[in-house]
């Protein structure tokens, strides 16, 4: 369809399609929608090849927070029965990110619940960050630890922190529907502290929280505005004990298609597949593969995921490789700087909104009676505990 003609086009010169474009992706049909998935995958492949990058969580401090973000299971007043613990010493904390190294994981994540970090809190990630890398050659380190006070992200990069994770989550309009603790312009500072440090920036979003497709489109311009050179896209697990608990909005083939449009809004950021591939695509998460460029291995921060060597074998059979330390994930122009292209970097590109079937056939969302609560785990493992990680 002429839709994906323009689209790919656009992808191969890093051009931003028009917000009619991006809506036009979300409303494809079902019969349309491998069409859909190869156009955006012919745009994957331009700029990452077949390159998987790995990345491993480890959840530095879990539960607890004074936050009141409506999708965690962390949150101030949640009632889901996860773990709860403090902070992880430095030589746990390396121990753990080694089990993800060992099974093939190229980056690590530190997240720590809360609002933000004290100063004495950016000391403990620091020398954890340390312990890491000294143990760990080659491998990149990520920070999730909330919102940043001046000087922390400068702090942290010191300390050899390469990436720092804010997500932004949902639109600017919706946001105080979700969170009402913080802003959405306290976490668009904070992704821009991490900028001006120096970091790599990390923000994305959570699908499947009730929101319009209007609000997907707006979240992921605003990402594509404050370029990170890497966009989480997380679908809503819906853990029991949260306010978003009954919330199953998504089907297989509508995360297919909201991964196809943050790609071709986003054509050369490392467009990493979150939390929830495993509730929500289930048997569909190798077609994602050709859509996303990076997943999480293993367990999450509060829920288990997909058994590490089962991602190992699904990205093998899907005909994927797996990205080593000593492969560069980012095109060589976004080395440094506003990584723009004739002017179009966090602009609206012009062009027209190519052609779309009217009112397309798009399978129903799921009712109550579809809920793949058996799909929902409580972490046991790793992290916090006494039992191997599932890496």
């Amino acid at each position: 369809m002429d839709l994906l003609n323009t689209l790919v086009d656009k992808g191969l010169r890093r051009e931003l399609p028009t917000r009619e474009e991006a809506l036009a992706v979300l409303g494809t049909s079902d019969d349309d929608l491998l069409e859909v998935v190869a156009a955006a995958g012919k745009v994957r492949r331009h700029w990452f090849g077949r390159r998987v990058k790995l990345n491993y969580l480890v959840n530095l401090k879990s539960g607890l927070c004074p936050e009141d973000c409506s999708y965690c299971s962390q949150r101030l007043g949640s009632q889901a029965g996860i773990l709860k613990y403090t902070w992880l010493k430095p030589d746990q904390a390396s121990d753990a990110a080694a089990a993800g190294v060992a099974g093939g994981a190229k980056r690590v994540c530190l997240v720590a619940s809360g609002r933000g970090p004290t100063d004495r809190d950016v000391d403990r990630v620091s020398d954890t960050i340390k312990a890491i890398k000294e143990s760990n050659e080659g491998v990149e380190v990520c920070a999730c630890l909330g919102l940043l006070s001046d000087g922390q992200a400068e702090r942290l990069r010191e300390a050899g922190a390469d990436a720092y994770n804010h997500n932004l989550n949902t639109s600017e309009a919706t946001y105080g529907e979700i969170t009402t603790t913080h802003t959405y312009a306290d976490r668009v500072d904070t992704v821009g502290k991490a900028h001006a440090a120096g970091l790599s920036a990390c923000s994305g979003l959570i699908a499947g929280m009730g929101e319009s497709d209007e609000d997907l489109v707006d979240v992921v311009y605003s990402l594509r505005e404050l370029d990170p050179d890497s966009v989480p896209v997380n679908f809503l697990i819906p853990v029991e004990g949260t306010p978003l608990a009954k919330e199953w909005n998504l089907t297989p083939q509508r995360c297919l298609r909201i991964l196809a449009m943050v790609r071709f809004v986003c054509p050369d950021v490392e467009v990493r597949i979150a939390g929830g591939r495993e509730v929500h695509l289930r048997s569909m998460q190798p077609v994602a593969l050709h859509l996303a460029n990076s997943i999480f291995l293993g367990d999450y921060l509060t829920t288990e995921g997909q058994a590490g060597k089962a991602d190992l074998e699904m990205i093998a059979d899907a005909g994927f490789e797996v990205e080593g330390t000593d492969q560069v994930t980012l095109p060589e122009h976004r080395s440094g700087g506003c990584h723009d292209a004739g002017g179009v970097c966090g602009s609206e590109g012009g062009g027209g909104c190519g052609s779309a079937d009217a009112a397309p056939e798009v399978s129903e969302p799921p009712t109550a009676a579809d809920a793949r609560t058996d799909l929902v785990a409580v972490r046991r493992r790793g992290a916090g505990t006494d039992l191997a990680p599932n890496a």
